[in-house]
């Protein structure tokens, strides 16, 4: 056996085997991984909504889609390299693999300090742009300035586990996440409840815990020996691999970034609807952020898999797999649908208190009936970007996004103001729809297949 066959009987070897196994083999500790992470959001969300009201709730969620987008532009860059490393190690070319961290760990750090810096200086604008009402102001810019000012553990997180998913391991990055969000846990409780430090305790919770994933991911990465040797790669810049790194990273971070600059225009109408809309829009985007990631798993499976298959010229695989996944998609999503709208009083009683925040709950509750089924759409929109994205083809998943953005701009601003908020809560699967025609269509022409890097 190979050294290469040796290292992957503890990864996911990709190439081998049923697909929808090995998809779902690697996409099950992916999922609880990234269940892990979201749980930051939702017990901040929780505790927040819980001990300190609606009002520090909204304030909470005013802010979530800046920082989605500064985190997004970082953790794009990571996954758009991800294609370049799973070819490579699917082709088992180790030594243009260390060559290539080492630039792109250069670009990463780089980036990270100017992200915090416009985070921290541009926190009131931004806010403002959004039209966060007065009395929640200083307290989302006071979060924001927290989690966007630090935001390197997540870079690293994001950047870390990038590698280790794309080599076979989807098994650290989930370890990472189980820690990290148990200490997120303990000081949450203890900054928000026990020293009383309000919206600010929640944020220095969740960058804490976000430092330590990051550290559990890149302990493991240096443990690795031969063939890989993390340990050996140097910060350095080489010119080729940084025009390679940013022709497959910017499309994808621009994309995750024009999803969420719709989110951010969205938001701000929500905004204009008051604080019980507000809440509601919150407590709504945390429930999804979990129940979607069954989708987002298994479609980022789909792409670690079609960037190994395509370092092996296999591409009979890649449309194998991903017939084979869409299919259990569609049926674990109308399951979920069934699910979210039988418990969505329930779900969204943990974040907002029955008793006096029964308005935002009415709101919410008409929300996630919509969401929950609009899954099934989400699931064919995101497998097909994904398997497009492992092949090399990652301008798509920048056209696609600049299509979605636009149409949850359109349906959003064209529906709210004769529907309401229900104009708000349509516009997101109605986008989801409109974002599908672009990448199906240019999956069944064919074209992705001669873009593999290898």
């Amino acid at each position: 056996m190979s050294i290469h066959g040796q290292v992957l009987r503890s990864n996911v070897d990709m190439t081998q085997g049923r697909p929808l196994n090995v998809i779902f083999s690697f996409a099950l500790p992916l999922l609880m991984g990234n269940l892990f992470n979201q749980l930051y959001n939702v017990v901040d969300t929780a505790i927040v909504g819980r001990a300190l009201g609606a009002d520090a709730l909204a304030a909470v969620g005013s802010t979530g889609n800046i920082n989605a987008c500064l985190f997004l532009l970082l953790a794009g860059l990571a996954t758009g390299v991800s294609v370049i490393v799973s070819q490579y190690w699917g082709a088992e070319r180790y030594d243009e693999l260390r060559r290539l961290l080492g630039t792109f760990l250069m670009l990463l750090l780089a980036a990270s300090v100017v992200m915090s810096l416009l985070g921290v200086l541009l926190a009131e604008p931004m806010l403002r742009l959004l039209q966060v009402p007065e009395n929640l102001l200083d307290a989302g810019v006071t979060y924001l300035r927290i989690t966007a000012g630090l935001l390197l553990g997540n870079a690293l997180y994001n950047a870390a586990g990038a590698v280790l998913r794309s080599t076979g391991d989807s098994r650290t990055p989930l370890a990472a996440m189980v820690v990290s969000s148990l200490c997120n846990i303990v000081l949450d409780l203890w900054f928000i409840l026990g020293l009383h430090m309000g919206v600010a305790g929640a944020a220095l919770a969740t960058v804490a815990a976000q430092f330590l994933s990051a550290g559990v991911c890149l302990c493991e990465l240096w443990r690795q020996k031969q063939p890989f040797a993390f340990a050996s790669v140097r910060l350095c810049f080489n010119k080729v691999d940084a025009a390679l790194i940013l022709r497959f990273g910017l499309p994808t971070a621009l994309q995750s970034c024009m999803i969420t600059l719709g989110g951010m225009t969205v938001q701000g109408i929500v905004n204009s609807f008051g604080s019980v809309t507000m809440a509601a829009y919150t407590a709504v985007q945390r429930i999804d952020s979990l129940t979607i990631q069954v989708v987002v798993s298994v479609s980022n499976a789909l792409a670690i898999y079609t960037g190994q298959n395509m370092g092996k010229h296999d591409i009979d695989r890649v449309c194998q797999g991903l017939r084979d996944s869409l299919k259990a998609l569609c049926v674990i999503c109308l399951v979920l649908a069934v699910a979210v709208f039988a418990s969505r009083w329930l779900l969204l009683s943990i974040f907002l208190d029955p008793a006096t925040d029964a308005a935002s709950i009415a709101q919410g509750a008409d929300f996630l009936s919509v969401m929950g089924f609009a899954y099934i759409i989400a699931a064919v929109m995101n497998s097909y970007l994904n398997v497009l994205r492992g092949a090399g083809d990652v301008n798509v998943s920048l056209v696609a996004g600049l299509f979605e953005m636009g149409a949850r701009l359109a349906f959003a601003s064209l529906l709210a103001p004769h529907l309401g908020v229900w104009g708000i809560w349509l516009a997101t699967p109605l986008s989801w729809a409109s974002g599908c025609i672009i990448p199906v269509v240019r999956y069944y022409s064919k074209e992705w297949m001669k873009r593999t890097l290898i």
